[in-house]
């Protein structure tokens, strides 16, 4: 208990964990929550509209997922510079123009007609959007705001919290597609995004020199100490298999299920179930990476991955199996996030974690630009995703090998040396 207390004390004589984290702390999670379940809530919804775009429009899957694609890539690229903005003047700011960016490319994407405006839309406008308000810079900057021994358990929160919004949403934009059709269904989304600009003011925390970080180590410094550990350069790896099987999924799951003959109430349904298993998965996730191994438990969610995708285009396809692989696939879908961001912090400290953490997501997004794009060109090529999926399972068993030789001890600041 002492070492609890320990940790969330502060020069002011601030609240111990003994008395509960401070009321703003609390609110931080909270709005950090709610962020998170917008942003990611909304955007895993996407592979919805890619079957009634596409067959509106006369657009083959390769276009999407183009689109998709590009959107990853400027999301990735444009994170570590996020991160190093939140992380010099706080979250709030970041995060707020982000949410405005991500309305305004969903409202673009409602009037989109050609290939260049979807592009714009859904590519640039949404990627740099969620470049800004995504769970990268919430995590960055919860993880200021949030004790050590804690955090770990934060991000689960959070990360469950926006896995709650893929569960949310993605049945939420297939009624709306349903009831008003693909364009005004993306209008009415583009509104509710909209709340994330309000709830940024609850984030506005910025980085600065405390305890382990009273070294007054510079951003340079930093990005020099993380590229000349190897642990860092195997999570940065590792991740790239993440962004991969995430973004393949969710975006090809929907048209894949139709593919199958199944209804397409089943392909939102089990985007659906990746959210609500999710929930669990990442808060467990949290609670587990404070109390084991980090690394070895990330290794076994990767391979846990590869085992799923196998069994599940191994065995016939139907809706009861396309339901199961969702549930068990929401299990490990984001649980990988809290341990990856929290070995980043764990690691290096909290005060460089949205730089530092950017980087590492934007192997993710490269992952993810390759596995959606492969996925569109490859059924275009094949008339088949079944090529992809066990490239999925490839990965997943590399990604596994490789986080398990990461040394978790925290560094010795640079700077002292």
């Amino acid at each position: 208990m002492s070492r609890q207390s320990d940790a969330l004390e502060s020069s002011d004589g601030a609240a111990t964990l003994r008395e509960g984290l401070p009321a703003g702390v609390v609110w931080v999670i909270v709005a950090g929550c709610l962020v998170a379940l917008l942003g990611l809530g909304t955007r895993s919804g996407f592979g919805l509209f890619l079957a009634p775009m596409s067959a509106d429009l006369g657009w083959d899957r390769e276009t999407f997922a183009l689109a998709i694609a590009i959107q990853n890539l400027l999301w990735g690229l444009g994170q570590p510079f996020a991160g190093a903005i939140a992380d010099r003047y706080g979250s709030g700011r970041v995060i707020a123009i982000g949410g405005l960016l991500f309305a305004a490319g969903i409202a673009l994407m409602s009037q989109a007609t050609t290939p260049t405006t979807l592009f714009l839309s859904t590519g640039v406008l949404v990627g740099l959007g969620l470049a800004g308000a995504s769970f990268s810079i919430v995590l960055a900057g919860v993880a200021r705001a949030v004790p050590e021994d804690r955090r770990s358990w934060a991000f689960g929160v959070i990360t469950a919290a926006g896995s709650l919004g893929q569960f949310m949403i993605a049945p939420l934009g297939q009624a709306f597609i349903a009831a008003y059709g693909w364009s005004t269904a993306l209008l009415l989304i583009a509104v509710l995004t909209l709340s994330i600009i309000p709830l940024a003011r609850a984030l506005t925390g910025r980085s600065g020199p405390s305890g382990a970080d009273v070294d007054r180590q510079t951003v340079g410094q930093a990005l020099r100490e993380a590229s000349c550990h190897s642990g860092y350069r195997f999570l940065t790896a590792g991740f790239f298999v993440c962004g991969f099987h995430v973004t393949f999924i969710q975006t090809h799951m929907p048209a894949y299920v139709t593919d199958l003959g199944l209804a397409a109430s089943v392909g939102a349904w089990a985007l659906a179930l990746v959210g609500l298993f999710n929930v669990a998965g990442s808060y467990m996730s949290g609670v587990l990476g404070g109390r084991y191994s980090k690394k070895y438990l990330l290794s076994s969610l990767y391979f846990a991955r590869a085992i799923a995708i196998a069994v599940f285009v191994s065995v016939p396809a139907s809706e009861a199996s396309v339901l199961i692989f969702s549930a068990v696939m929401g299990l490990l879908w984001l649980s990988t996030v809290p341990l990856t961001s929290g070995l980043v912090a764990q690691i290096f400290g909290p005060r460089y974690v949205g730089t530092l953490f950017g980087i590492v997501f934007l192997s993710h997004q490269l992952g993810a630009f390759l596995g959606v794009w492969l996925g569109g060109r490859v059924y275009d090529v094949t008339g088949s995703y079944e090529i992809v999926w066990w490239i999925s399972v490839g990965l997943g068993i590399a990604a596994a090998i490789l986080h398990w030789p990461i040394d978790e001890r925290r560094l010795t600041r640079m700077a002292r040396a």
